[in-house]
């Protein structure tokens, strides 16, 4: 069984304040049931999910109500701290899921196929990254970052599966990948001129970064490709909420386990 920590702690300040009133994105309401509902449905229908530690705002964790296994952790503010006090509630050495509040398309076998790629190889960290042939396919229109590099042109997903300790163990090197999450260019500068040159010149790949984030931080990581773009579709932009609405109203108000 793996532990998953959930972060839902984002305040509805932004664009997506124009569609709707929730006082935290969380709580948005998508075909009449709160964002964050969605995620939690789908971590506890797949049965390989123990306990979830849900890391948001006594508001957020108030509207939801209580679920059977659930373990609420008051938000820090800053990502990095939330991510912090989630994780701090798990065993330091067992695997944990980390997943973001704002997906409410995952799917069980997004997570799945996550699951399996990290049994070919033994890490600290597994982080997905989707094709962006696959999320144009999926969501057409959709606005990401992408990274093009010799697997492909790649966009960070809103999962990874995580030791505890080797996350927290990066320190400095994980707050600059949080600061710079999407804007790759600048990411560039905490690797390293080496990889600037390879990634200028066409020659980049996945395994360049995972040895340079050893080197740098002595934790090992699997960068996983994924092609299940519902990992990658995280709900910040009036655009994303209304193709949201749409995909959920033709699927029908189902899969609630509570």
């Amino acid at each position: 069984m793996v532990d998953a920590v959930v972060l839902a702690g984002a305040a509805n300040d932004g664009r997506l304040a124009m569609c709707d009133d929730a006082q935290y994105e969380a709580l948005i309401s998508i075909q009449g049931k709160p964002m964050l509902s969605y995620v939690l449905d789908t971590l506890r229908r797949y049965e390989e999910i123990g306990r979830i530690v849900l890391v948001c705002p006594k508001e957020v964790s108030e509207s939801i109500g209580p679920i059977p296994g659930l373990l609420t952790v008051e938000e820090r503010g800053a990502l990095l701290e939330n991510l912090r006090a989630g994780l701090s509630q798990l065993d330091p050495d067992k695997p944990a899921l980390i997943v973001t509040g704002d997906i409410p398309l995952l799917t069980c076998e997004a997570i799945d196929d996550l699951f399996r790629q990290a049994a070919t190889r033994a890490a600290d960290i597994y982080y997905p990254v989707v094709r962006r042939e696959a999320c144009e396919f999926e969501f057409p229109g959709i606005k990401r970052t992408y990274l093009t590099i010799l697997e492909g042109t790649l966009t960070g997903g809103n999962i990874a599966l995580v030791k505890p300790s080797a996350l927290l163990a990066c320190g400095r090197f994980l707050e600059q990948a949080i600061a710079t999450r999407k804007k790759p260019w600048m990411m560039g500068s905490v690797l390293g001129m080496w990889l600037i040159f390879k990634f200028l010149i066409r020659r980049l790949s996945v395994r360049d970064i995972e040895r340079r984030l050893e080197a740098l931080t002595g934790v090992q990581a699997m960068g996983v490709i994924s092609d299940y773009a519902e990992i990658a579709f995280d709900v910040d932009k009036p655009k994303d909420l209304e193709l949201a609405q749409a995909i959920m109203g033709d699927q029908g108000s189902t899969n609630q386990v509570w």
